[in-house]
């Protein structure tokens, strides 16, 4: 069963995150869920103006559940309770429209990225095909109060145990795990693949690693992509250095192969799939360190 509670409060959303770990840790690989979200204060379904069951087009539902089991292979896992439409933390901290609000916007905001020209900033004007949230202005305070609260937080405590990995290991591993509509919408109904791993076009992690991710899956039999449509978000483009030693990779599942899209329910295929990913989980643990720690030159 989902977390979804459509009546939460802001007590609700204490912890706004949730960080599983395993007693011990055999391998630097983070998993992290950072849009499967399902708890929704109630004050933000007051102001917008969709139904809950629009709202929740834009969450990943159920990829925390699918990848839960790579905890007891050890690995940890995080993962959000705040839904992405209320604030996203794929996003710069401080990504925003300012059409959207009531107030200023911090002059040191973006504005004009490609992300908040579609609606989507770290406080997300539309969901689904480009339906707009919010029926009239939101306080702008509103808006930093929720970066303040959830993103902020969020941020560090990823951070800081992506950082123990590395000192830990010498090397971390970030897997940011998504999922997508099994079509692209109404005016491209063609399947998209099963999955679409993103690396930043090889700059966000050693090839390694996606060389592990794309031919596991391809072994198990699912049709995969590379960086199409989906090259991979702030987390993977700013927590990958691999020349430090840190490598980050989305990846990205369609929701066909697991979970009724309309109704928002786990399908026959989800318990395949989730084993699925923890032997991914562990084949990821199998790449030797020395091809994950930074580079070193001739001269050294």
């Amino acid at each position: 069963m989902s977390d979804f509670r459509p009546g939460a409060d802001h007590q609700d959303l204490d912890p706004p995150f949730d960080i599983v770990e395993p007693e011990v840790i055999r391998a630097p690989v983070l998993f992290n869920s950072p849009h499967s979200g399902s708890t929704y204060p109630h004050d933000f379904l007051q102001m917008a103006q969709l139904e809950i069951g629009t709202l929740r087009r834009s969450e990943d539902s159920f990829v925390d559940e699918l990848f839960a089991g790579v905890v007891r292979q050890g690995y940890p896992l995080m993962h959000a309770h705040f839904p992405r439409c209320f604030v996203d933390v794929n996003r710069e901290p401080y990504e925003l429209d300012p059409r959207m609000f009531d107030g200023r916007v911090p002059s040191f905001a973006n504005t004009r990225s490609m992300r908040v020209a579609g609606g989507l900033g770290t406080i997300a004007r539309v969901v689904g095909d480009a339906q707009e949230i919010y029926g009239r202005r939101i306080p702008v305070d509103d808006a930093l109060a929720r970066i303040e609260s959830l993103y902020k937080p969020y941020h560090r405590a990823l951070r800081r145990l992506f950082s123990k990995l590395h000192r830990d290991f010498g090397a971390a591993i970030l897997i940011d795990c998504h999922s997508m509509p099994s079509t692209a919408g109404h005016r491209d109904e063609r399947p998209r693949p099963e999955f679409v791993i993103g690396d930043r076009y090889g700059t966000s992690c050693t090839g390694a690693v996606s060389e592990v991710v794309e031919q596991t899956l391809r072994g198990m039999g699912y049709t995969v992509s590379r960086n199409k449509p989906y090259a991979g978000g702030f987390i993977t483009e700013h927590y990958g250095n691999p020349a430090a030693g840190l490598h980050a990779i989305q990846v990205e599942i369609n929701r066909a192969l697991y979970m009724d899209e309309r109704r928002y329910q786990k399908t026959a295929g989800f318990d395949r799939l989730a084993a699925d990913l923890e032997a991914l989980a562990l084949q990821l643990g199998e790449i030797p360190l020395e091809e994950l720690q930074p580079y070193r030159s001739a001269a050294e």
